[in-house]
Order: C-alpha cells, then structure tokens, then sequence
C-alpha cells in the first residue's frame, strides 16, 4: 500500500518518484519507481515467412540494436492500436491479421512499463514514416534465422528476444517451410 510519493521528475516519457510503502510484511519502504505508459512490439511474419528486424541506433544501448518494430502507448491508446502504427510507421507494412502473444513486464523492481507482444500475418506494403528521434532500418530475414539469433542471444533487446521466442512457440521452428 502506497503511504506516500514524492515527485523527482516528470517528462516527455517517464515520471520518476521516490514512493514510501508498506510491503506484505509489514515494513515500509522508500521505492524509486519510474512510471512509463507501456509500449507494444510486433512479431511481423510474411508470406515467405521472413520476420522484420529493425536495425536501430539507441544511444542509452551505446549504438546500434536489433529490435522488433515497437513503440510506446501514445495518450493512453489501446496496445493494439500502438502496435498497428508502429509497424506501419517503422516496417511499411500494415497487417490483415493479429494475434497477441502476451504481456511483460520489463524490469518490475523499478519500472511500470508493461509491453504487449503481438504476432501479424497477411501483410500488404504501405509506406514506413519513422518519428523525427528514430534513426533505424528495417530489414527481412527467415523467421527461423530470427529464432536462432533470439535464442543464441545475438538478439540483446529483451523485448525483442522475448517477442520472437513466444512467436516461435506459436508458429513451429520455421513457418516459411510449408
């Protein structure tokens, strides 16, 4: 139960708060949290059964990721919602069929952000418009390429990892082999 919060900080993204609680076990804690709206990642599949992997330069990474298309939940949108614009925005791509693959939680010591992971299929060409902030590159590789760098760990982004193993669960080893 929260006793207490004391703002430090709020911007564009995150709020962070230095919140007094009272755990289960009776004691009380002062907890930095960092709020953050949450975000949505997709799992874009093709017919030939490419995944889109974004090369993307993130400077609190210390250079360039490979990442799914995601992005963070704009003014309290549905995560759904969050997960069409950033594909077309970042992929080119929109997506006749989704399926979510499920929710995490990415570090839930000190932050809220929950982000919702989803599968899209039955994609058609639109044109990618990336945000000002962005500097990245989509690119096409075999879903069972993808797997591979995810489970090998090549793949460092959580998300993304995370994303591409719950599609692999879903989709078999290699969904381009008919």
């Amino acid at each position: 139960m929260t006793e207490g919060i004391r703002r430090v900080y709020s911007g564009r993204v995150l709020e962070l708060n230095v919140e007094t609680v009272r755990l289960p076990n009776g004691r009380v804690a002062e907890l930095e949290i960092a709020h953050h709206p949450g975000g949505a990642a997709i799992v874009a599949v093709d017919a030939a059964g490419r995944v889109c992997l974004l090369r993307q330069y993130r400077h609190a990474a210390g250079g360039w990721l490979v990442e799914l298309p995601a992005g963070k939940l704009d003014g309290g949108e549905p995560p759904l919602e969050c997960a069409r614009r950033e594909l077309a925005e970042e992929a080119g791509v929109t997506a006749g069929r989704w399926e979510k693959l499920g929710e995490f939680l990415s570090s839930p010591g000190v932050l809220t952000e929950t982000i919702h992971l989803y599968l899209a299929r039955d994609l058609a060409a639109d044109s990618a418009v990336p945000e000002e902030h962005e500097v990245l590159e989509a690119g096409w590789v075999p879903a069972a390429e993808a797997f591979r760098q995810a489970a090998s760990g090549e793949i460092h982004d959580a998300k993304s990892v995370i994303g591409l193993l719950w599609a692999r669960e879903r989709l078999g080893p290699d969904p381009g082999k008919p």
